[in-house]
């Protein structure tokens, strides 16, 4: 089952829905390769026209979703008809429904403790028969080297099909290119808020402002010292950047 791609900005945005993104994660899974979906907003895109390396991990991602709909908008432009939004928390949600009767193992690292103990307890409501082999709340600086290489080996003793990593963007996406090798996990998730969203620890938009592209109006009310410079200096980035391709014909190269 090949994957289809579309072509933002220099960025390889694969042109699925989530029943299809499940479909290649379970795929992955019993292959037993070692991979890593990025889950890409508009702020990935920006973000990829000005850091040459973070776009080389963004496109080295076996599977890079449309999160935000401005990406689905402009794939259906492209001629990608059946694109769709393929949100974060909805991916995760699917896929650890599904996992139940393949008792694939479950993984997730992120998040503060209260909101990894949340998150479970939710899915284990959710899921009756889910398998997670364990969780892990990092601290909020970097690791040392010790400490890093404890975790990979715990998560490496755990065995999980499915490792979710909630570090935020961009963080989660440099994390998993530079543990993939290391991991012996054969799919690798950057779901970025999910954690929180699924936890209840953080409020999600109606879903008729997600379907709409304005979410990013919701989240910026709900987090302003946070999200400011992501939505209104990314978002009209974004429009810029769109533009310079549309007139120039200038994007980076994949």
């Amino acid at each position: 089952m090949a994957q289809e791609y579309v072509d933002i900005l220099g960025v390889k945005i694969s042109s699925v829905d989530i029943p299809a993104a499940c479909a290649h994660i379970f795929r992955w899974i019993e292959q037993k390769n070692k991979t890593y979906v990025c889950i890409a907003p508009v702020s990935t895109v920006v973000r990829c026209q000005e850091d040459e390396q973070y776009r080389s991990i963004i496109n080295g991602a076996a599977m890079v979703t449309p999160d935000g709909m401005p990406l689905v908008w402009l794939g259906r432009l492209k001629g990608h008809k059946t694109i769709k939004r393929t949100y974060g928390p909805d991916l995760m949600l699917e896929t650890c429904r599904l996992s139940q009767e393949r008792n694939c193992a479950h993984y997730f690292y992120g998040g503060s403790q209260e909101t990894c103990d949340l998150l479970e307890k939710n899915l284990r409501q959710k899921f009756p028969k889910i398998n997670i082999a364990g969780k892990y709340s990092p601290p909020f600086r970097n690791l040392s080297f010790e400490e890093d290489k404890a975790i990979v080996e715990e998560i490496n003793r755990c065995s999980p099909d499915i490792l979710w990593v909630g570090l935020g963007s961009p963080k989660q996406d440099i994390w998993m290119s530079e543990h993939r090798l290391r991991l012996n996990v054969p799919v690798m998730v950057g779901v970025g808020a999910a954690f929180d969203f699924i936890a209840g620890t953080k409020s999600q938009a109606p879903i008729w402002m997600q379907n709409s592209g304005l979410e990013w109006i919701f989240r910026l009310c709900c987090e302003p010292g946070r999200l400011w410079r992501r939505y209104l200096i990314g978002n009209s980035k974004f429009i810029f950047y769109l533009l310079k391709d549309l007139v120039l014909g200038v994007s980076p190269k994949k």
